[in-house]
């Protein structure tokens, strides 16, 4: 019995020296896989029906909103160090607002680019504007990840799994969204200054 106990402490330990690496190498392949994409896109304009257009406004409010999301993240770690759990647990859930009002304000400019007559798919579909909703809805999936890690973030805030000696899930879960946030900001300023 007491070997068993000690078995499982070890299994633990280990478990947890292994989590955050392992991340690493999960983000390292979105990174490659964004560049690559990224990468088709740049080559792709310049082909002849290439069309240049702006980013619609609710890009540059999305990206406020993701951007405020990881400060919010950062507040709600900051105070559950300091074992102030309320505080903590209040911009948590700020973080997952701002993360589902950023959902909502890229389908809100994708609707934008239509009302322009820019179309994604079907006859009035252009390649430039196939990239951009094929690369911003893999960002939307990476998000929407990011939004399901809050909102186990938060049930286990609830359950007092989280104290200030033991992060490492809520560490995953905010390197996790830092990620996200800085891979957005990196996609809009591509298409941004790439046209």
């Amino acid at each position: 019995m007491i070997e068993e106990k000690a078995l499982e402490k070890e299994y633990e330990v280990a478990q947890k020296k292994s989590a955050k690496p392992m991340l690493w190498i999960a983000m390292i392949s979105m990174v490659m896989f964004f560049a690559g994409l990224t990468s088709a896109y740049v080559i792709s304009m310049k082909r002849d029906d290439w069309v240049d257009f702006d980013l619609p406004q609710a890009f540059f409010v999305s990206t406020f909103l993701i951007v405020l999301s990881s400060g919010t993240l950062f507040l709600s770690q900051f105070f559950l160090k300091k074992d102030k759990r309320q505080l903590s647990l209040f911009f948590v859930v700020a973080t997952l607002a701002l993360g589902l009002g950023f959902i909502w304000q890229q389908y809100v400019g994708f609707n934008q680019l239509k009302s322009v007559g820019l179309f994604f798919t079907g006859p009035e579909s252009t390649v430039s504007t196939s990239f951009i909703i094929g690369i911003t809805f893999m960002h939307i999936l990476h998000i929407l990840a990011g939004v399901i890690v809050l909102f186990v973030v938060i049930y286990n805030h609830f359950k007092y799994k989280y104290t200030p000696k033991d992060l490492l899930g809520f560490e995953l879960g905010a390197i996790f969204w830092h990620f996200v946030d800085l891979l957005w900001i990196y996609l809009f300023f591509f298409f941004y200054f790439i046209r």
